[in-house]
């Protein structure tokens, strides 16, 4: 099946548009890289002076081709670059990689060239790398295009890579030899105009050359889509993503704690997190990663056996396996038995495997076949340092050839030995990846197995509630008639109670007549808060009265809040009193929503209450949740275990929790203008174990608001 970007990435044929006799320029690297790497189809050189480039013909001008061109890599001046794109459409080219630069890096001017650029792609049918690009590798033998201008030729591997650095990816492209990695194939974005990491993820969903997608990226254009490719990708093969760009600007500026602990970072991590993608922080870690990959199949379980010539390692291993969550094997009684008919009496047969220092080679032979042959064991990791003039090359060797009769289980070899065994290893075909160090080991084990558990993942849904909408509808559009963007503390309960969130009972006084009868209504003890359209923060002007006894103390503390703050000036705000009912519970959580200008609506959750700020015990992920979300959401914080029921409380009702965080979802994205959201705390009542509201916080976006509020629905989950 033809798929869009056949003609950059299996092209038949070649246009070199700039190509150049000057050399160490990009028309003339890019020319040589073509003939040095053996294009498999026709490379035609285009120069306006023609003559002979490379031993080629070359042409003044596209058009003057005599055979028909898949691929146009355009290397010329910026300002020739639209005119260019003319000629190739007028010859029916349907695939360019603009090399040249001088587009929307360069300012203001270079983004209306590159916006005129995008306009006469899509006008012409074609697809683009670019521009700004090192351009695109791809080393199928029936193919073998290297179209970029790297100094290195590349290495044959199953790993497909996109780049938005163009130098970042040449200097990659150099350094795979010594890596022991090499790629299917290369795509360099650049500008990414028109083909962006979602447009390669996509194209080698099903490509059977691709066996693993690395991406480096500084920007995620389309969050959504990404989200919605990766997610489905992910259940095929891995995706290892290096996402730079780590800063948290523009969080400074919020007014939730949901919003004050976000950041642009925090959003890319959840939407990685939520589609799948495994995220590595360091090229050196995403390259031991994808080592691991590129040499290791998908275990089934995450049981780990070890195997060793000196027991101090295979325990700093062991404790690196256990720290990831990851079982130490229980090796069988028959594993056992066949290990102690070769080895020698001092050696342990438990896992780790100890052979002892004097372990021939033969015993490392024997001992990974017998263990790999053990049900009981998923991985294996193989441990060598150097004693009695055993060769660490000639162990390896033997270990790769056990490895080869046995390639159903992921061997990793950890060879604490001399630099030079790598380098020898990068000149030798490998069938197992080899570190200097067991926790490398056992962090790859922990990526396989992160896949492993990802792939077995059922598919998340979104579940749609049945809420009262036309009740925050309307809540809303009051708030914004009075020109408020911050709802109050009574409006914010009145929403959450219309999307069947639990909440305090209470109601609103505006004298204390009214406060002594819901408070005697609804039982003591209880909870008085103010509620302002000017004061947001209520504990700051001690507007928060809590465990009021009796009716006698409740006129007390009510009248004690009047003269409070007519001293300070705020009583023409006040819109009244909330009494509640006080839940009884120690465990304070926190969820909320805050909104990221790129990534949209994120839903926080974690320990609240006064350490929401100080322990930052809160983790995130992209709205719209789905079940799957909510329960990994609530399972990744530390305060987990008090939800469990430590020290004999009662167990939190977590499916109650994640409805909670659910229902705030359906919210957020019934009303997308809600800009942020604090519940908090959020406290778990001591008697039932529910998650109740107690205190709750809504900002909306102004101007969006007004403008959705006139339609007749805002897209929400139900009816969209």
């Amino acid at each position: 099946m033809v798929k869009e970007l056949d003609s950059i990435m299996k092209p038949k044929s070649i246009a070199v548009i700039g190509a150049s006799t000057k050399e160490h320029t990009i028309g003339s690297d890019i020319m040589k890289r073509l003939q040095e790497y053996k294009f498999a189809g026709k490379i035609y050189p285009v120069n306006p002076k023609g003559g002979i480039i490379e031993g080629l013909q070359a042409y003044t001008n596209v058009l003057e081709i005599p055979g028909d061109v898949d691929l146009a890599i355009i290397v010329v001046n910026a300002k020739f670059v639209l005119d260019t794109i003319d000629q190739c459409n007028e010859k029916g080219i349907k695939g360019l990689c603009i090399i040249t630069a001088g587009f929307k890096e360069t300012g203001a001017e270079g983004a209306a060239a590159e916006k005129a650029l995008l306009e006469k792609v899509r006008a012409y049918g074609m697809r683009c790398v670019g521009p700004n690009c090192l351009g695109v590798v791809n080393t199928d033998p029936a193919i073998r295009m290297d179209g970029c201008f790297a100094e290195s030729l590349p290495e044959r591997g199953n790993i497909g890579f996109v780049s938005q650095s163009g130098a970042l990816g040449g200097g990659i492209l150099n350094i795979l030899k010594d890596l022991n990695l090499g790629f299917a194939q290369f795509i360099s974005i650049g500008n990414q105009a028109d083909v962006n990491a979602e447009t390669a993820i996509e194209y080698w969903e099903d490509d059977k050359d691709v066996e693993q997608i690395l991406l480096y990226m500084e920007s995620i254009q389309n969050p959504a889509n990404f989200r919605k490719l990766a997610s489905r990708i992910t259940k095929k093969k891995p995706i290892l993503a290096l996402k730079a760009g780590r800063s948290a600007a523009g969080a400074s500026a919020a007014s939730s704690h949901t919003g004050s602990l976000a950041g642009a970072d925090k959003a890319a991590n959840a939407l990685l997190q939520q589609s799948g993608v495994i995220r590595e922080y360091s090229l050196k870690n995403l390259f031991a990663t994808a080592k691991v990959f590129a040499n290791c199949p998908i275990p089934k379980g995450d049981r780990v056996a070890i195997i060793t010539n000196s027991g101090g390692p295979g325990i700093m291993a062991t404790d690196a396996v256990c720290e990831y969550g990851m079982q130490m094997a229980k090796i069988s009684d028959a594993t056992k038995e066949k290990l102690r008919s070769f080895l020698p009496s001092a050696a342990s047969v438990k896992n780790p495997i100890d052979m002892i220092a004097s372990a021939p080679i033969e015993h490392y032979k024997q001992t990974l076949e017998t263990v790999i042959a053990d049900e009981n064991v998923d991985m294996i990791m193989v441990i060598y340092l150097p004693f009695l003039g055993l060769k660490d090359i000639d162990v390896a060797r033997a270990v790769m050839e056990i490895k080869a009769q046995y390639p159903q289980k992921p061997v990793v070899g950890v060879f604490m030995t001399k630099n030079e065994f790598f380098t020898k290893l990068s000149d030798m075909e490998v069938n197992m990846p080899f570190f200097m160090y067991a926790e490398e080991a056992a962090d790859g084990f922990n990526r396989l197995n992160q896949q492993r558990l990802w792939m077995e993942q059922p598919e998340g849904k979104i579940p749609c509630y049945d809420v009262d909408r036309e009740t925050v509808k309307q809540i809303i559009k009051k708030s914004i008639a009075e020109g408020r963007d911050q709802l109050t503390t009574l409006e914010s309960i009145d929403v959450l109670q219309a999307y069947g969130i639990r909440a305090c009972k209470y109601g609103l006084a505006t004298n204390e007549e009214e406060v002594a009868q819901l408070g005697n209504s609804i039982g003591y003890p209880v909870v008085m808060k103010m509620t302002s359209k000017t004061t947001s923060h209520k504990t700051d002007v001690g507007g928060v009265r809590i465990n009021i006894q009796s009716e006698e103390q409740l006129r007390a503390e009510y009248r004690d809040l009047i003269e409070k703050l007519t001293e300070k000036g705020l009583l023409e705000g006040l819109e009244g009193v909330i009494i509640q009912e006080m839940v009884k519970g120690n465990r304070e959580m926190v969820c909320g929503i805050a909104t990221d200008p790129q990534y949209g609506p994120m839903m926080m959750f974690g320990l609240g209450g006064v350490f929401v700020e100080a322990l930052k015990d809160v983790t995130f992920r992209i709205a719209p949740l789905t079940d799957l979300d909510a329960k990994s959401m609530i399972k990744s914080v530390k305060a987990y275990k008090l939800l469990q029921g430590a020290r004999g409380t009662t167990p939190a009702q977590m499916e109650q929790i994640e409805e909670t965080l659910l229902r705030l979802s359906q919210l957020v994205n019934d009303f997308k203008f809600i800009d942020e959201l604090d519940i908090n705390p959020l406290l778990i009542s001591e008697k039932t174990g529910e998650g109740i509201a107690v205190d709750g916080r809504i900002k909306v976006r102004m101007e969006e608001a007004k403008q959705a509020l006139e339609c007749a629905c805002a897209g929400c989950t139900c009816c969209g």
